[in-house]
């Protein structure tokens, strides 16, 4: 990388800044998470070492600038790991995983104190929108800033929809925005109380979503037709054949 962005390297690679790099570490990291979905290792090995050239770019051009370089980085997290796991590398008793996670909020929430940051502030303001929902909630409720049962939270939800409801038929454009982000960020809260990332579960039902409207497409195509040509009735037959097959399949 440091020959890249040399006098006699790159000039694409010379000219990158820090904000230019964003869209390329957030692609980078999705193809990983696309290669292990996958369950496709030839794929992750590159996808990996994708993702680790954005971070040597990036610490290249920080480097430069004097702040720190890719030695730094790697130092901060080796420190960071033992500070945390002091239940390997120092006295601290850790039987399960459950008490790993709670000696390691508690570590977590003293280096805030000493740095004066609140709770939230670990969670990156540019996460996908469900998924912050849930690292937001899961924060405050490790504080005890939570309901106390699933069965409330679908008390909330039913709520939620009645608010909307209401915005719906009071026509106001900012409130149906408003309510229907609630409705969401409640949605992220019983997947969060059921253990359920919600990422993952939107994200699985939109590749389940895409493979079945493929094979209606497939099945249209088939006859000569396309699948605009279609009527809504005729549309959710193919819709309910395409679903029929891919159990049968399972």
């Amino acid at each position: 990388m440091q020959r890249l962005r040399g006098p006699d390297g790159c000039p694409w690679d010379r000219k990158q800044t820090l904000p230019d790099l964003k869209p390329f570490v957030i692609e980078e990291a999705y193809e990983v998470v696309d290669a292990i979905d996958r369950d496709d290792r030839s794929a992750l090995m590159e996808e990996v070492g994708d993702m680790l050239l954005e971070a040597v770019f990036i610490a290249e051009i920080t480097r430069e600038e004097g702040t720190f370089d890719i030695y730094d980085s790697i130092g901060a997290i080796h420190d960071k790991l033992v500070r945390r796991h002091p239940h390997v590398f120092a006295d601290v008793e850790a039987g399960d995983a459950e008490q790993v996670l709670v000696n390691w909020e508690k570590l977590k929430s003293d280096e805030r104190k000493a740095e004066n940051k609140g709770v939230l502030s670990g969670v990156p303001g540019s996460l996908p929108a469900l998924l912050k929902a849930s690292r937001l909630t899961e924060k405050a409720g490790r504080v005890g800033f939570d309901w106390r049962r699933t069965e409330d939270v679908f008390t909330k939800l039913d709520e939620e929809i009645g608010e909307l409801r209401e915005a719906i038929d009071g026509g106001e454009p900012q409130r149906i925005e408003d309510e229907l982000g609630d409705l969401l960020f409640t949605i992220a809260n019983i997947a969060r109380k059921l253990n359920v990332n919600p990422e993952e579960a939107l994200q699985s039902t939109n590749r389940k979503f895409a493979r079945r409207f493929g094979a209606m497409e497939s099945e249209v195509h088939g006859s000569g037709r396309n699948i605009d040509q279609l009527s809504l009735e005729e549309m959710d037959a193919l819709w309910d054949r395409a679903k029929a097959a891919e159990r049968s399949s399972s």
